[in-house]
Formats: C-alpha cells, sequence, structure tokens
C-alpha cells in the first residue's frame, strides 16, 4: 500500500519487512538553467534536505526511494553538483539505512556523485511490496505489471488557475488514472520485443512469472517545490484541431492510461475533480 503523506510530495509504503519513504524529481542543480538566463539563486539544496530529513524523523523508515532526476543537468554534471549532490546524499545516510536512486531522464553521469552505499536502479523500475515505480520517461519492465498500482515522477503534476481579475496560479497535485491491464500488457510486450503468443497474459507469465494486476497509475508531484511545471488542465496547442499534444512520458501517450478521466488532488489531500472536468474551468 502507497499513502500520501498530506501535505508533503512525498509516499510511504509499508510492507511487512519494511517502511519506504518515496519521493521524485529533486532537481539538485536546478538553479544553474536560472543563472543561465541571468536569475540568480543560491543553492536551495540545504532546503530540500532539511525537508527530506525532517520527513525521516517523522515517519522513521528504513528505507528511501527516489524515483527519479537527482540532478538538474541531463547528460553532465555541473560545478555546484559535484558539490551538492555527494553532500546532500552524505547527510542523508546517517539520516536511514537504505539510499535507492531509480534513473530519471536528468541522471547522467550521475554515479560519481554518490557516496558509496547508495544503489542505483534502472529506469525501467524496481517493486516494494505490490506496488511498482519507475521514473517514467522510458517505458516500465514488463515484470512491474504484477503489481496492482504503479507509480511514476517526471512529469512533475500541477494545474492552473484563472481568477476573475485574471491572475494564474498553479498547484502541485497527485494523479491517480485508471490503467488497462491488457492494454498495458500488449504494448509493454511489444515495445520489449517480445512476439505475443496465444494471448498477451500468457506471453507475460511465460517471459516474466508474473499475472497481470495493474490498474491504475499514481503521479508523484515533485519534492522540489521550485520547479514548476505545465498545468495539466492548460488546453495544448493543436488540441483543438483533433491534434492533442499529450502530457510527456510514453505510457501517458498511450491509450493504457485514461488520463482525461484521472482524479486530481491537492498536497493537503483536497479532491479537486477528474482532469477533463478541470480542463474546462481552466
Amino acid at each position: 500500500m502507497i499513502t500520501p503523506l498530506m501535505p508533503h510530495p512525498a509516499a510511504l509504503v509499508k510492507t511487512r519487512e519494511t517502511k519506504v519513504l518515496v519521493v521524485a524529481d529533486l532537481h539538485i542543480g536546478w538553479e544553474i538553467a536560472l543563472s543561465e538566463k541571468g536569475i540568480h539563486v543560491p543553492t536551495q539544496m540545504p532546503k530540500l534536505l532539511q525537508k527530506l530529513k525532517m520527513l525521516i524523523s517523522r515517519f522513521r523508515p528504513e528505507k528511501l526511494l527516489i524515483v527519479g532526476d537527482v540532478k538538474h543537468t541531463v547528460a553532465t554534471a555541473e560545478i555546484s553538483e559535484w558539490h551538492d549532490v555527494p553532500d546532500f546524499f552524505t547527510e542523508l545516510k546517517t539520516q536511514v539505512q537504505e539510499i535507492q536512486v531509480i534513473r530519471g531522464n536528468h541522471d547522467g553521469n550521475l554515479d560519481p556523485l554518490l557516496p558509496e552505499g547508495v544503489k542505483t536502479l534502472p529506469s525501467s523500475g524496481t517493486i516494494i511490496g505490490d506496488v511498482g515505480f519507475f521514473h517514467g520517461h522510458r517505458w516500465p519492465s514488463p515484470a512491474l505489471l504484477k503489481c496492482k498500482t504503479i507509480v511514476m515522477g517526471h512529469v512533475h503534476p500541477v494545474v492552473g488557475f484563472h481568477d476573475p481579475a485574471g491572475f494564474r496560479i498553479t498547484r502541485q497535485v497527485w494523479v491517480k488514472a485508471n490503467c488497462s491491464k491488457e492494454q498495458l500488457t500488449r504494448i509493454l510486450l511489444e515495445k520489449y520485443k517480445i512476439k505475443v503468443e496465444n494471448n498477451p497474459q500468457e506471453t507475460l507469465l511465460k517471459h516474466y512469472g508474473v499475472k497481470p494486476k495493474t490498474s491504475q497509475l499514481f503521479i508523484v508531484p515533485s519534492f522540489n517545490e521550485y520547479l514548476g511545471g505545465k498545468p495539466l488542465n492548460e488546453k495544448n496547442s493543436g488540441e483543438e484541431e483533433g491534434k492533442s499534444e499529450k502530457i510527456v512520458g510514453p505510457i501517458l501517450r498511450s491509450n493504457a492510461v485514461d488520463l482525461e478521466n484521472a482524479e486530481i488532488y491537492l498536497l493537503d489531500g483536497t479532491f479537486l475533480g477528474t482532469l477533463s472536468q478541470l480542463k474546462a474551468l481552466a
């Protein structure tokens, strides 16, 4: 079972053996992108660290799982990241027994920055109890289909609103969407170049030893609250002509996830409605 830790952009997974704190999208070093545009902001790493330490102290997990994008630069690492990322994890190692990182699209050249003992996992994901986790910029492993619930980051989900005076505000949100296990099974087998024999379920069982159970997808808000994001409820360019430019992430561009009818929740747990309802109000 996965439980959002309201009002924080984090979740807790409890199994019989362990308790795991889950966060996504730290983007340590995002200030570099701002400085290149002439906007100079001090490193926010200490604030991220303090917030994470507070959650660890309060909920006392045995393990910390970061669902991708530890750092901000994509393929390399900037000078500030060579300083901030090691310091960040060195301090966290004194607070929690085990730390794991699922690779995100911003985590190129991450390994040299991590202290010994911090484990990196492939972007195709990992399983904790009955919950599967992957970053979201690539397809998850078909093995994750044994889980009823799969969880991704990558999107930095927010919704936007305009008041009568024309002011615009955005708020971070959790997204809960239904999945078609049949379509998802067929798509993932195809993406991993596995020929379907008889039917997708039997093929998945033959190659991965699991029966597909996935029925829902959670999108985790970014732990770095300063990142912002493109509001999910804003109309995309070309949408009115029937050429909707869908949200980032291959699994969300497939027909296996019902994003339009996804339930949208604020960090404090307030239910805002479905995505299609919020689009009508945007």
